[in-house]
């Protein structure tokens, strides 16, 4: 348990400045890059932060999550009533397309400590 801690946190002293110099970069691409890389860089961006914020899977969108955990968390509808003003069913078409990877995942047993 403390040799994983102590490696989080060294990888972290090398990404937290790594992430905050990709934040800017992905407003500059935002406004005058590529679509595809600002998708890219907003979906990177957007699962961080459900794994980070809303503890859920890193390779799950929060729209999914928010679907997935409808009928337990209160956020999650909030998520799926904000997300329906822009697309409707928003969340349930995210869970549909990525609940496979995250089933597939699990079963494989990816999500588990990976440092012993």
């Amino acid at each position: 348990m403390v040799k994983e801690r102590l490696a989080g946190f060294g990888l972290m002293c090398l990404v937290v400045p790594l992430a905050v110099v990709g934040y800017l970069m992905l407003v500059w691409i935002g406004i005058f890059g590529p679509n595809a890389r600002g998708r890219a860089g907003v979906r990177a961006l957007d699962h961080f932060v459900n794994a980070t914020v809303f503890n859920g899977y890193a390779w799950e969108s929060i729209s999914s999550h928010a679907w997935r955990v409808r009928h337990e968390k209160r956020w999650a509808g909030v998520v799926i009533r904000l997300t329906d003003h822009f697309q409707p069913d928003h969340c349930q078409r995210a869970n549909k397309r990525e609940q496979p990877v995250v089933d597939q995942i699990v079963k494989a047993g990816l999500h588990k400590q990976t440092i012993f």
